[in-house]
């Protein structure tokens, strides 16, 4: 998942937490909502100039998930996952003669491979600053415009070779070190000695424990298929369900405390990360006035109900796509009693209205979402029996 057009920050903060039953306003509009549910997460990180957002969610997602576990907040290591996936992708690509997607987007079982082969790190040992680059402020943020174009370049010159020798992986391997640093094989932290896998292990993260979903009839239902996105270069797979079904699964979770790593698209016009909603209204966009416009975001109102036919027309025609990666937190309700999910987004906190969260309608997550990742005890007991777990 990548997004389109990146939005850029350099603050980092802590949202706090919503009590139940609170009321909580946004900072701009004229929506009211009441919490739900809520679960913790760590301080809102900002992925800077770059389409790592399939990493920034996932590790928010692990993050929330050792919380859950009873384990003490830490900030991973995105760029550690950068690194080891985009050395996967190099292997990948060349070995299918150019064939699959290469970029710097990726899906949130890329994470979980890579937690799996590899390991973690925190982000107080690793945090990818290469070129020490900062912005005006003096503050470090993320930028890989030059990292991705040179990435592509060597290996499209290896997939172009008549015979690829074996020098280019250390080569490759030496341009993430150069921009990203190199990653440690062995580091201290908190006073005892890790390498990145006895790390993972000491958190007693289980990446089997986690499971991928979506909603789509051109696949047989509650049965696994691979995503047809371009970011899927790896064609895992994910378990398909109807998608009364995969809603009744991601609100199953959230109620019982298992936060989830939501995949959607974000480039409809009923998306604002400014104002901090997402919405499906029910008003006809090539007809309306920028006032209208305005006022549909800015006030609750009337939403389509979306159905499977609309969401599967939508993936057909690619209007929707695999643009985005981001971790929901909870539940709310607004003043007129609609369901929205309350999303920790990766863009900052800057130009935002709720100090980079956002609330995205049931109908925005019905219509849009591509996947969603979650522990497998989230699961109600009977959609885990037909997927045969």
């Amino acid at each position: 998942m990548i997004k389109k057009s990146l939005m850029l920050s350099a603050a980092v903060v802590m949202t706090s937490a919503l009590s139940a039953q609170t009321l909580t306003n946004k900072k701009d509009g004229n929506y009211k909502f009441t919490v739900v549910k809520n679960l913790e997460a760590n301080a809102v990180q900002d992925q800077g100039q770059s389409g790592t957002c399939w990493t920034f969610s996932s590790l928010s997602f692990l993050e929330s998930e050792m919380i859950r576990m009873g384990k003490p907040k830490m900030n991973l290591s995105e760029m550690f996952i950068v690194h080891t996936a985009y050395n996967m992708k190099a292997d990948k690509y060349v070995r299918m003669h150019g064939t699959v997607n290469f970029g710097e987007g990726g899906a949130f079982h890329d994470v979980l491979q890579v937690v799996k082969d590899s390991g973690l790190v925190p982000q107080s040992v690793y945090s990818g600053f290469g070129n020490g680059e900062k912005d005006v402020n003096g503050v470090r943020r993320v930028n890989h415009t030059e990292l991705d174009a040179v990435a592509k370049n060597m290996v499209e010159t290896v997939v172009k070779s008549t015979k690829p020798g074996v020098a280019w992986k250390k080569a490759f391997n030496g341009v993430l070190d150069a921009y990203l640093g190199s990653v440690p094989k062995t580091f201290t932290y908190e006073g005892k000695s890790y390498t990145p896998a006895s790390f993972r292990d000491m958190l007693g993260l289980n990446v089997n424990n986690y499971v991928e979903l979506s909603s789509f009839k051109h696949h047989p239902f509650y049965q696994k298929f691979v995503l047809e996105v371009p970011d899927n270069w790896a064609a895992d797979q994910v378990y398909n369900l109807p998608l009364d079904e995969m809603i009744e699964a991601l609100d199953n979770a959230i109620m019982n405390g298992y936060s989830v790593a939501w995949g959607s698209d974000v480039s409809e016009k009923g998306f604002s990360f400014k104002n901090g909603v997402a919405v499906v209204p029910d008003v006809d966009w090539t007809d309306i006035k920028k006032e209208k416009m305005d006022s549909v975001i800015l006030t609750p109102g009337k939403q389509i109900k979306v159905t499977q036919e609309m969401r599967q027309e939508a993936f057909d025609n690619f209007e929707t796509q695999d643009d985005h990666g981001m971790h929901i937190v909870g539940i709310v309700k607004d003043q007129n009693g609609a369901k929205y999910y309350v999303v920790k987004n990766s863009w900052g906190v800057k130009n935002n209205d709720c100090d980079g969260y956002f609330y995205a309608s049931e109908e925005f997550v019905k219509y849009k979402t591509t996947s969603i990742m979650m522990h497998k005890d989230g699961l109600k007991k009977e959609i885990a029996k037909k997927l045969g777990m």
